[in-house]
């Protein structure tokens, strides 16, 4: 799912030595999302201070040749006024340590901020955290969350590059890359259920969808792209539309699967796996909501 307009107005271009070529390191060209990262990033500004322009953290993700893929955000505490801007360096590592316990396979991939602002405290930043990621190009990811007049909500992402003949660390050039969301299927529930809520006139959700309904919504889903295949290979075979060998292959290989998985239990395991999701989905928002009311009491 594009999260922005791909760009090709500037293009990076690394040493021509073979031997520089193998040993520099490569970058990116594609950035990917998961909705985790993203929606940690909006609940941090959701619980900004008035005081704060905007806030920033730490990305944390896994890299491939020149994709990077940003699984998941944590907070770092940061001032930031027309003087100076301090960030807690401490703070940032020993988040760091922690979350690489659990998941140390996610590496510091660069650092979010929110609004579109980028100026010499974003290039200092950026050289923080280039310094992080030790030979790998930093990345920016700048979340416009759409609440200033004039400016529509967005995700872009950007790498670095040095700017002067003495380039200073205040000192560089933020170049767009692409930047597209990545969910699991596990996730497109809830994810579905987002969208629908945004589009609808009131833009509130009373409650979750049933599993039920979502089975059946699912169910419905799969029956409407059937009948557009079915569709397509009856216009094909009567000769009204010209059939297309990579659409067929993909078709005989899709169609033509095994059954087995179906037969030793594959259907059921998926579906436990979904009935488990949504319980604990539904306790999260029970504790939620009995964490909600005891502050309301506490502050009567």
């Amino acid at each position: 799912m594009p999260l922005g307009p791909p760009s090709s107005a500037l293009n990076i271009q690394g040493p021509s030595t073979s031997d520089a070529l193998q040993n520099a390191p490569r970058t990116p060209t594609h950035i990917t999302i998961h909705p985790v990262a993203l929606f940690s990033i909006l609940d941090h500004y959701l619980r900004r201070t008035d005081s704060q322009p905007r806030v920033i953290g730490t990305l944390l993700g896994t890299r491939h040749e020149n994709e990077v893929e940003v699984r998941s955000s944590f907070a770092v505490l940061h001032s930031e006024t027309d003087e100076q801007v301090a960030v807690d360096m401490d703070y940032h590592r020993t988040m760091y340590e922690l979350h690489h316990k659990v998941h140390p396979k996610e590496v510091i991939v660069g650092w979010y901020s929110t609004g579109s602002n980028l100026n010499t405290y974003s290039a200092l930043i950026q050289n923080f955290y280039s310094q992080e990621t030790v030979n790998h190009p930093a990345i920016h990811v700048s979340v416009n969350t759409g609440v200033e007049e004039g400016q529509e909500a967005g995700v872009k992402a950007y790498v670095s590059s040095p700017v002067g003949t003495a380039p200073k660390p205040e000192n560089c050039v933020f170049i767009p890359v692409p930047v597209e969301l990545r969910f699991h299927d596990a996730e497109r529930s809830g994810l579905d259920l987002l969208l629908s809520t945004g589009n609808s006139s009131t833009s509130t959700s009373s409650q979750p969808v049933a599993d039920l309904e979502i089975i059946e919504r699912s169910i419905m889903a799969v029956s409407d792209m059937l009948d557009r295949v079915l569709a397509y290979v009856r216009d094909v075979l009567l000769g009204q539309r010209k059939g297309d060998p990579a659409i067929g292959r993909y078709l005989m290989d899709t169609l033509g699967a095994s059954t087995d998985d179906l037969e030793k239990g594959g259907f059921n395991a998926a579906l436990q796996d979904t009935l488990m999701i949504s319980y604990l989905a539904n306790l999260v928002r029970a504790q939620a909501e009995v964490s909600s009311r005891l502050a309301l009491t506490a502050a009567a």
